[in-house]
């Protein structure tokens, strides 16, 4: 009878220790979840000052009455186009359009900073060594946070993938993520340079 009941305690503080297992890691991956959120929302902040910041560099640059206004139409286009793929939900598909539409905002901004090495006047300007000065602190933010994001995406899919914290993830439905990924054959994103 003894025996009985001792085993009755063993297996019920089997169940136990298995149930808050479960709670504990399902738990890690919600938060290691809600971290990935929070970078791809800092992705998209960074995405979004780049969007506000690049009609200010149009401006500046239409004060220059002879300059070329092909490659100001690029640049237009291409914000346009990028506004159009803004956020959605954390997919490699919505990653690589997203970030394809960025750079090649980035490299249409990048085309008119070249052509503006013709005005000396333009780049002595203030309005444009401050823009100069936002859009380049601007490029550095969008790195990090794409590393950022990036290395949340890694540590929910190392919880996500590894054992035995795998199982409670496909119970729940936690799949794997896909973060930013460099095009084949290139090393990195386009970015503004001056």
């Amino acid at each position: 009878m003894n025996r009985k009941r001792y085993s009755g305690y063993l297996i019920g503080a089997f169940i136990v220790l298995i149930g808050l297992y479960i709670i504990v890691a399902y738990n890690s991956l919600v938060q290691k979840e809600e971290r990935m959120e929070q970078m791809w929302s800092e992705v998209q902040s960074t995405y979004q000052r780049r969007l506000d910041l690049t009609p200010n560099l149009v401006n500046v640059v239409k004060g220059v009455s002879d300059f070329e206004q092909t490659t100001l139409t690029q640049v237009a286009q291409a914000r346009a186009n990028a506004l159009k793929i803004k956020g959605g939900q954390m997919t490699g598909e919505n990653y690589n359009r997203q970030s394809s539409a960025q750079d090649t905002l980035a490299a249409a901004s990048n085309r008119l900073i070249v052509v503006i090495e013709k005005y000396p006047q333009l780049k002595g300007t203030s309005a444009y060594r401050g823009l100069q000065t936002q859009l380049e602190g601007n490029e550095r933010r969008i790195k990090v946070a794409r590393n950022d994001f990036n290395a949340a995406v890694a540590d929910y899919n190392m919880t996500a993938r590894g054992f035995p914290k795998n199982l409670v993830a496909k119970a729940f439905g936690f799949e794997v993520k896909e973060g930013f990924q460099a095009d084949t054959g290139a090393s990195k994103n386009v970015e503004i340079k001056f």
